[in-house]
């Protein structure tokens, strides 16, 4: 018996990379699965087409399991709730939503346009309000649902060329936890992931130098979609009723769970603060504990586990 059986689970950009491994997982784990995924290009200002998604809902019935497809665009409210209302009508219910839908539209801030950053927000950022708020009802009501978001270390560390996508990717963080605290009472669960992982987004990255080409082959080897993806089947699995509220990284073998920001240094004037005892006292005693701008610290050794 799998992890999702009986449940019910809408999968997001499920016809290409991680969301397509998502649809799969959660199918060979008895999930019924709708299948979503618009079908246009990296930058989302392609046509899209509704064969992404038909191909991995025709890859999942063929190998036993159950799935519908949906090309629609998860940034149009209407068509999300048309998304929530087809996995009633042909499967009798919603129980999870995994959304790693996204585009990117790479480039510095001082040349950003607002059709760059429009569309990056409007997929990321309004395109999971619209999952969660189509689906919260539901969810609350019948006591049971669960939601993995994506955010990014783009978003978590900062990423050069990517203010867009790493404004959104914090904000998918925010609304994460508060859908997990909202929904704590009614057994509304609500993580998200950072993923890293060999797929057209990572592809899109220009290679400068014989380095860069090294490392990319490496990735396509070693950080696979389909281990982001079998994280995301679990933590909206049953099983893990009990997690909620948190943010995970997900790279080859490696899980990672990461801290969420916290008060590290406090100053107190009882007088009250000028502008010169700010900046003569209160800044020189927090700086040392100033972050740098270097993009991320190197990740914590992976924990070896007993045999």
């Amino acid at each position: 018996m799998g992890a999702l059986e009986g449940k019910v689970v809408l999968v997001t950009g499920g016809g290409n990379g991680i969301g397509r491994d998502c649809a799969l997982i959660a199918a060979q784990e008895g999930a019924k699965v709708v299948v979503n995924d618009l079908g246009g290009g990296l930058k989302g200002d392609d046509e899209g087409s509704a064969s992404a998604a038909e191909k991995v809902a025709q890859e999942i019935r063929a190998a036993g399991g159950q799935a519908v497809s949906n090309s629609d665009s998860v940034t149009n409210y209407r068509a999300v709730q048309g998304m929530v209302e087809q996995a009633r009508d042909e499967f009798g219910g919603l129980h999870a939503v995994i959304n790693p839908a996204g585009i990117l539209r790479d480039v510095m801030f001082h040349k950003m346009t607002e059709d760059d950053w429009d569309r990056v927000i409007d997929v990321h950022m309004r395109g999971s309000f619209n999952v969660a708020r189509a689906t919260i009802e539901l969810f609350r009501e019948q006591n049971d649902g669960a939601y993995m978001f994506f955010t990014s270390t783009s978003g978590l560390f900062g990423n050069i060329g990517q203010a867009n996508y790493g404004a959104a990717k914090m904000g998918i963080a925010g609304l994460s936890r508060i859908i997990a605290m909202e929904g704590a009472r009614n057994n509304v669960r609500s993580n998200c992931l950072a993923p890293v992982a060999w797929t057209r987004m990572t592809q899109s990255v220009p290679v400068k130098d014989e380095a860069a080409a090294a490392r990319r082959q490496v990735m396509a080897e070693k950080i696979r979609a389909d281990q982001p993806a079998r994280f995301s089947v679990a933590m909206v699995s049953p099983a893990a009723a009990h997690v909620s509220g948190q943010i995970f990284g997900a790279s080859g073998e490696t899980i990672t769970l990461y801290s969420q920001p916290r008060p590290i240094e406090t100053v107190t004037k009882e007088e009250g603060w000028t502008v010169d005892t700010i900046l003569s006292e209160a800044v020189p005693k927090m700086q040392p504990k100033f972050f740098d701008l270097n993009r991320a610290p190197p990740a914590a050794q992976p924990q070896k586990q007993p045999a």
